[in-house]
């Protein structure tokens, strides 16, 4: 079996290696295609292109497989919690109990923020989006943190991990009350991580808040299941800025500013945005007329992947979560018969069917939040916090490897 490609081009032939992974298609290694061809590859969108060597998570979008570190999304969200698989995307193992514990504890003792933080929050507009107060937010958090802008040993980036995951929630929650004008929330220490963090969206002084199980557990599962997706525009951007030593918080920043596009972390707010504007049961047959129609700009939210050809696997993980969370707790009735009318003819349609436009993980994690009473404008803020374990994992995995900064070529049209 060969282990290189060969390239025929004016009469010449070139040859470059072919790499194996442990999973997934064979690569072509083109770093030496310029300095033998004189040409670059065009390849818009990155779709055929594989801009790292990671160890951390695996897709196979045909087989509707996602793994981290070998492990099986489907029985991670069965068997494991958020901060379980946050351990695993950092320190490559999943922890002992007694780890884990300890794990926790770090992150409590590090989830307050320097009360100068708290001006800043101030300073915004009332009308401001919370994603627009996270990103400035955590590039503020930078220069509270100057020492980890030049970091050469490992327990230095997993101080820097735990802190920055850490106080993302209590970021997340203050970005919300301030929004509203709500007394401020600190962390609450006898609390979980997940269930802290609704505490902070609902407390008040002198209030007892009651988090119900299922509210936990489904918003514990919604964490886990955007916790990392490999090589993703966000999980891109944090690599890409990575590259040019910028301070660690800065590529956050820059990766909250990616996720917060509507192609991407804004897709679960579009669901619910989508279902509010169809509003009853009966509508819907029009709207699916309207998602057929190419030359109409109408399409379904939270059907479909970029990625995915077959089921979403953290889709189905969420289903029966939602279900669960939907019969506990209640949501509007109309609302949810809207969504099931609409899950019912993408999943029998030949039309959804053919193209693979099956429900997403956007499309159920946006019905659980809104069960949840969670704001639709939070919804890419909640993304935030999930996805924070991967890019960390991300970056770190980049810096501890050869670093070269990032910088891809053109095709020149212009005059």
């Amino acid at each position: 079996m060969t282990n290189k490609a060969k390239l025929s081009y004016d009469g010449k032939e070139y040859e470059f290696d072919v790499l194996e992974g442990t999973r997934g298609p064979k690569v072509i290694n083109m770093s030496s295609l310029y300095s033998q061809t004189g040409m670059f590859a065009l390849d818009e969108g990155l779709t055929s292109t594989a801009t790292c060597k990671s160890e951390i998570t695996y897709i196979n979008g045909e087989a509707g497989e996602l793994r981290h570190r070998g492990y099986e999304i489907e029985w991670l969200a069965e068997n494991k919690t958020f901060l379980d698989v946050v351990h695993l995307l950092l320190y490559k193992e999943l922890p002992s109990k007694e780890r884990l514990d300890a794990f926790r504890y770090e992150l409590k003792k590090r989830s307050f923020i320097h009360e100068g933080m708290h001006k800043l929050f101030d300073a915004f507009p009332d009308d401001a989006h919370p994603m627009a107060i996270m990103q400035a937010s955590v590039a503020a958090l930078s220069t509270f943190y100057p020492d980890h802008l030049n970091m050469d040993k490992h327990e230095d980036y997993m101080e820097m991990a735990a802190r920055i995951i850490a106080k993302i929630p209590t970021i997340a929650a203050s970005a919300y009350r301030y929004k509203h004008g709500y007394p401020m929330a600190y962390p609450n220490l006898d609390r979980g991580f997940t269930e802290n963090f609704l505490y902070m969206l609902r407390t008040y002084p002198y209030d007892h808040v009651e988090l119900r199980p299922i509210e936990v557990k489904a918003l514990d599962t919604v964490f886990m299941l955007h916790a990392d997706h490999e090589q993703n525009a966000s999980t891109s951007v944090v690599r890409s800025v990575g590259s040019t030593h910028a301070h660690p918080y800065s590529c956050i920043s820059s990766a909250i500013g990616a996720l917060w596009g509507h192609a991407h972390g804004g897709a679960n707010e579009g669901v619910i945005r989508m279902l509010e504007m169809i509003a009853t049961p009966d509508r819907v047959d029009e709207f699916i007329k309207r998602a057929k129609d190419k030359n109409d700009p109408f399409r379904l939210m939270g059907f479909g992947h970029r990625v995915y050809k077959n089921f979403d696997p953290r889709a189905k993980v969420l289903k029966k979560l939602r279900d669960q969370l939907v019969d506990e707790i209640g949501i509007d009735a109309n609302f949810m018969k809207v969504a099931q009318r609409i899950e019912d003819i993408a999943l029998n349609d030949e039309y959804f069917v053919s193209r693979g436009l099956y429900p997403n993980v956007d499309f159920h994690s946006g019905l659980i939040l809104k069960a949840l009473g969670i704001p639709n404008e939070m919804f890419a803020v909640l993304f935030v916090i999930g996805r924070i374990p991967g890019w960390i994992s991300q970056l770190v995995e980049q810096k501890e490897a050869p670093l070269k900064i990032v910088r891809p070529r053109q095709l020149y049209v212009g005059k």
